[in-house]
Parts: C-alpha cells; structure tokens; sequence
C-alpha cells in the first residue's frame, strides 16, 4: 500500500486539496440563502434556484468530460471553480449570482469526473476504500467553512471570496495527477448504461444535495437561528466526514450495494427521528447516511457498467439529475407542508428507496 501511495502521490495531492475546495464551496451555499433572500429580494424557493445552478453547472462539467475527458486535468476544473466562486463574491446581482454558481459547478462536476475514476484504478483491490478516503476529504472545507461563514458575519462576499482565493492556491500546487492512474482509465470492457444503478444513484445526491442545501433552512424553519443552523451543518459534515473516513478501512469488504442499502435505510430511521424527536439532533446523524451514498452507488455502478471511460461521467451524470431537481421539487414545498416539511420529505423518499433498495439487492449483487 506504500508503494501505491508513493507511486501516486501527485493523484492524491491533487485529489485531495480539490475535494476540500470542493467541500468549502458546496457548504456555504445553505447558509448563505437567507443573506441572498436579503440582499437581491428574492423568495426563499427563488433562493434555492443557486443550488440547482450549481447542479447544472455540474451536469455540463460532466458533459464535457464525456466528449473530451482524457484531456482534461484538474488544473481544467479548478480555474474554473476559482473563477465561479469569485463571481458570486462580488455578488454584482442575482443573476450574476446565478450563472457564477453554474461555473463553479461546472468545475466540480469536471474535477470529481477527474478524480475518481483515477483513485478507483490506481490503487487496485484498494480502490474502493482510496475512493471513500477521497471523498471524507471534501468533508475536512465542508465542516469549517460554515463557522467560517458565521465568523464573517455570514457575508456571501468574504466567504466566496475566501473561497476563490482557496481555489487559486490549490490550481497553483495541482500539478501531475499520474501517468499510470490516467492511463488505466482507459477501458476495455463495453459501455453499457444500467438504468436501475443509475436512478438510485439520481435518488441519493439528490438526499445528498438536499440535505446540505437546504438542511440549514429547514432547521430555521424548525425554530432554530441562523447561526445555530449554520452550525449543526457543520455539525453535520463532522459525521460525514467520520462516516467516510471508517469506511476508507472497510469499504472493500462490504459489498457495495449492501452500503447503500444500508445507507438508504439509516437516513430514513434520522428522517423519523426528526419528525417525531428532535429535527436538529438527527439532521446532523444524517450526516452519516449521507456520506456513504456516493461510495455505494459509484463502485456498484462501475462494476455493473464497466470500464469504458463514457461510464465515470455517466455515473456522475445521473446523480446530478438528482442534484438538479431535487432543489427545485422540495424548495417550494417545504414550507407548504409545516415547518418540518423538509422532514416529512425526507421521510417518504427514503422509505420509499429503501423498499426499492431491499428489493434490488439480489440483482444488485450479480
């Protein structure tokens, strides 16, 4: 294992501080929409549209990766999100805003394209557990940059700005991502789309983007402040970020659509434990379910899909089907449905995928 980490080095250098930039971006979102309710005099549910620019933004990063993915590097993406977060930072208007969000998102969507196919083959046997590793990472910037946010007074100008300066400094240390890694993505087996692996991938980032998203005004609307909300998010990556790092040691030993079964079951048991007990306690015990979606769908869709390399952003894709529309469907009827309603939606689409999830293991396995 050593000598795979030696031998990839710049891959997990590369992979890593990107992840982080990643993870900063994507959690100030929620804490910023009420600041941009206040400062562009838009409703919350018009607020929300940013997360779904962002998802968009992602599924044309993807997009690009699926034409021209081999000559795509890191550096791509990460001058991209640089540019994208700086863009909102000077909160020059909504739609500046908007389309800013879109860029950003472009290059998170190319920069996990990049990134996990590579650590996925490089490390072999080890690959699954090397991708878990690789992802508890965008954890490390999603659980400091809400109490970063708040620290600045929740101001959307310092904390994007903040965040744009990271991606800068991490495009400028970004260098090779491994010759061997870029190599051995290049498939052998056919291409072959599994639509049943795909729509409970769409599903799970759908919960996913959702729950960091949206998360906070959901605990606001439950009674909780705007720092407190913007806290138990943090609170929240903290046990994501756990849940991925045990999962960077056992991850190869679990079959993974065993994980995602096991994934979709616990955040529908936090779903009802935040309708009947306490929406702030399990919002942030659903940070553990949240981070073993992706490593359960990813590794069982590439198994069942192949290696051609259509197939990573394939996979990406059909989660971001979920990132896009999940926001747009759920922001506008949360509050119609109480002040849990978030909750109550959680609550019927989890039941709901795990029954499907249960059903489908046998399947799933093969």
């Amino acid at each position: 294992m050593r000598d795979l980490i030696k031998a990839n080095a710049g891959l997990l250098f590369a992979g890593v501080a990107t992840f982080v930039a990643m993870g900063i971006g994507q959690s100030i979102y929620g804490p910023a929409l009420p600041a941009f309710t206040r400062a562009f005099g838009v409703t919350l549910a018009e607020a929300g549209l940013v997360l779904s620019a962002h998802w968009v933004g992602c599924f044309l990063g993807v997009a690009i990766m699926f034409a021209v993915g081999r000559g795509v590097t890191p550096r791509h993406a990460l001058a991209l999100m640089t540019l994208g977060s700086a863009g909102i930072a000077t909160m020059a208007g909504w739609w500046m805003v908007l389309a800013s969000a879109l860029v950003f998102g472009a290059g998170y969507g190319m920069a996990t394209s990049v990134l996990n196919p590579r650590v996925l083959v490089a490390f072999g046997a080890r690959g699954p557990s090397m991708l878990s590793f690789l992802n508890a990472t965008f954890g490390i910037g999603a659980i400091a940059a809400p109490l970063v946010f708040v620290a600045l007074g929740s101001d959307p100008q310092l904390g994007f700005g903040i965040t744009a300066a990271f991606c800068a400094a991490t495009w400028a240390g970004a260098g090779r991502t491994g010759t061997a890694a870029a190599t051995a993505t290049i498939g052998t087996r056919p291409f072959r789309p599994h639509l049943p692996i795909l729509a409970f991938g769409a599903v799970a980032i759908g919960l996913e983007a959702c729950l960091g998203g949206l998360g906070p005004t959901a605990l606001i609307a439950a009674g909780l402040s705007e720092a407190s909300a913007a806290r138990h998010l943090s609170a929240f990556f903290v046990v994501f970020l756990i849940a991925r790092l045990v999962l960077t040691f056992t991850a190869h030993r679990i079959p993974s659509f065993g994980l995602y079964t096991a994934a979709m079951l616990m955040a529908l048991i936090c779903a009802l434990g935040a309708v009947l007990v306490s929406p702030a306690v399990f919002f942030v015990a659903a940070g553990a379910p949240a981070g073993l979606f992706f490593p359960g769908f990813y590794v069982t869709a590439s198994r069942k899909m192949g290696d051609d390399p259509r197939v990573p952003p394939t996979i990406i894709a059909a989660g971001l089907v979920g990132g896009i529309f999940s926001p747009l469907a759920i922001a506008p009827a949360m509050a119609a449905l109480g002040p849990l309603g978030f909750f109550w939606i959680m609550l019927g689409l989890t039941a709901l995928t795990s029954l499907l999830a249960l059903l489908s293991l046998r399947s799933m396995a093969r």
